[in-house]
C-alpha cells in the first residue's frame, strides 16, 4: 500500500493540494477530487463525498475530506459522522483558504461579499457565468447577486492576469472590488494539523 491516506477534495482545490503535497513531501497521501461543479448544487456534495468513502475506503487506512460545509446545511458532518471521517473546519472553503480569522474579518466587514479564487477566477465563465445560466439568462443576474456589495479575490498566486480578470468580473457582476493575497499558508496550516494523524 503506497498511499495510507486518502484525501477526498474539491476539485477547485486540486492545483493547490498537489503543490502542497510535493512541497511537503506527502507521499503516503492519494487525493482524489470531486467535481468542483458541485458547488452549484450542494445538495449533492454529501452524497458524492459518501460514494467516493463507500468506493475507496477498504483500500485505506485513513480517510480525509478536504471540504467545508460548502452550502450542505450540515448534512456533509451528518453523513461523515456515520463513517467516522474528519473534515476541513469551516462553513465555506473561503475560510480555510484564507484563515478562519480573516475570513470572519472580511465577512463582518461587508456580510454582502462574493469570494473569488484563484480556480473561480479561471473557470468564472464555465462555473458562474454558464454553470448558474446568466450567459443565456442574463435577467437571473439580480436573482444571484443582487444581495452583494463587493467581490473580494482571495488570491492563491501573485498574478497580475487573474487579478485584472478578477476585478473585470466584479466589474460584469456591478460590484466593488477588493483583493488580498493570501498564498497557500493557511490551507497548509488546516492540512498539518491533520497530518500528525495521519499514518506514513
Amino acid at each position: 500500500m503506497t498511499s495510507p491516506v486518502l484525501l477526498i477534495a474539491c476539485g477547485a482545490l486540486a492545483r493547490e493540494l498537489v503543490t502542497l503535497q510535493r512541497h511537503n513531501d506527502w507521499p503516503h497521501l492519494k487525493i482524489q477530487c470531486l467535481p468542483a461543479e458541485l458547488h452549484n448544487t450542494p445538495a449533492r456534495i454529501p452524497g458524492a463525498v459518501a460514494e467516493t468513502i463507500e468506493r475507496y475506503r477498504d483500500a485505506y487506512r485513513h480517510v480525509f475530506v478536504a471540504y467545508a460545509d460548502c452550502g450542505t446545511g450540515g448534512a456533509l458532518d451528518t453523513m461523515l459522522d456515520k463513517y467516522g471521517v474528519e473534515r476541513l473546519p469551516g462553513a465555506h472553503c473561503y475560510e480555510f483558504l484564507s484563515g478562519a480569522s480573516i475570513f470572519r474579518e472580511l465577512s463582518d466587514a461587508e456580510p454582502g461579499t462574493f469570494f473569488l479564487t484563484d480556480f473561480l477566477v479561471r473557470h468564472f465563465e464555465r462555473l458562474v457565468r454558464t454553470g448558474l445560466g446568466l450567459d443565456r439568462n442574463p435577467e437571473l443576474m439580480p436573482q444571484y447577486f443582487g444581495n452583494y456589495k463587493r467581490v473580494v479575490y482571495l488570491a492563491q498566486t501573485r498574478s497580475v492576469e487573474l487579478s485584472a480578470r478578477a476585478r473585470e468580473y466584479a466589474e460584469i457582476l456591478g460590484l466593488d472590488y477588493a483583493e488580498h493575497h493570501i498564498g497557500l499558508a493557511p490551507l497548509d496550516r488546516a492540512l498539518r494539523e491533520q497530518v500528525v494523524q495521519w499514518p506514513n
